[in-house]
């Protein structure tokens, strides 16, 4: 490790990406071998990030990701929004459909931003927050598809799943790194998948190109 760098600093946030991707949390014992450190080491580090509420044990005595990581989320998603709302904002225009950014929270899809479009006679209404699962609609199924990084497949396209009648169709988000998200519309009525699809893939490719490389 660089002499420019600190490697407390460095086990901390190691840390806390194992706890994040071990579903049902680890012990003491099963986290200093998952990091290659000794168990003295891990008990001090876990003893800080639980004071700051970035990690917590739960009754057995395993560790997991704390409450405290949802607060400095929390604080990145009006960036995450500022830098969509600008692509969202023509990709509605373009398609007649509302469009959204919806990102991972809790293994749920989440809308993050929502725009909808300005000309149209009708459109769904989609609001900010909604929550669904991961498994059902356009949205939380292209984030299923970012995750298995196969890229001949670029978007995913539902029909009726959260809504009678309702379609919709989503890209994932790719290279952005913490981050699972997807970019997508919903119409109530007729679509050209193809054309719209392309827009669809196009305007995801652009939000992860402006997520990417945000300081965030």
């Amino acid at each position: 490790m660089s002499a420019e760098t600190s490697q407390t600093l460095d086990r901390g946030l190691r840390v806390l990406s194992v706890l994040a991707s071990s579903a049902g949390g680890l012990t003491v014992t099963e986290l200093a071998g998952q990091l290659g450190v000794n168990r003295t080491v891990v008990y001090r580090l876990v003893s800080t990030l639980e004071q700051h509420a970035l990690v917590r044990r739960d009754v057995k005595g395993r560790l997991h990701v704390g409450l405290g990581v949802l607060h400095l989320a929390g604080a990145v998603q009006p960036v995450l929004r500022d830098l969509a709302m600008p692509v969202l904002r023509q990709l509605a225009e373009d398609t007649g459909c509302t469009a959204h950014l919806t990102v991972v929270e809790n293994e749920e899809a989440l809308a993050l931003a929502v725009v909808e479009p300005s000309w149209t006679d009708f459109h769904v209404s989609y609001r900010v927050g909604t929550r669904h699962p991961l498994s059902s609609g356009a949205a939380g199924k292209a984030v299923l598809l970012g995750r298995t990084h196969r890229d001949e497949m670029t978007y995913v396209l539902t029909k009726g799943e959260l809504r009678t009648g309702a379609r919709g169709l989503a890209s994932p988000l790719r290279d952005v790194d913490g981050m699972e998200a997807s970019v997508g519309i919903v119409t109530l009525g007729d679509l050209d998948e193809f054309r719209v699809a392309e827009q669809v893939v196009a305007a995801a490719a652009e939000v992860s190109r402006l997520l990417a490389g945000a300081p965030v």
